[in-house]
């Protein structure tokens, strides 16, 4: 799982070839904490097809607005750099966070 900021986001997720998966996350955000281990998880199940990535919302604010990340937690999936689909609050459930990486993963 590689963590990135404001200045490995374009290089690793936007120009990237292929699905790649961010977790946005914030310091404070409980249910973002509490799906953290399980996105790790997935990464080593799934990491061979699908790149993983997180990115901390509280110190990369204006990325994360500019990716129209509004509320936590977004669960995104990137494929050659466009976002193909996201999870967001409510809905990033672990069984949801694992269908649709399931969905690309084939």
């Amino acid at each position: 799982m590689l963590e990135v900021d404001k200045k490995t986001f374009e290089p690793e997720v936007l120009q990237a070839e292929g699905y790649v998966l961010v977790d946005f996350f914030g310091d404070g955000c409980v249910p973002c904490q509490a799906l953290m281990p399980h996105i790790h998880s997935y990464a080593e199940k799934y990491g061979d097809k699908i790149k993983f990535t997180s990115l901390n919302t509280t110190k990369a604010r204006r990325l994360a607005i500019g990716q129209k990340i509004l509320g936590l937690p977004v669960i995104a999936i990137y494929k050659d750099g466009e976002k193909v689909e996201e999870l967001v609050k409510d809905d990033a459930t672990l069984e949801a966070v694992e269908e649709m990486i399931k969905k690309y993963y084939a």
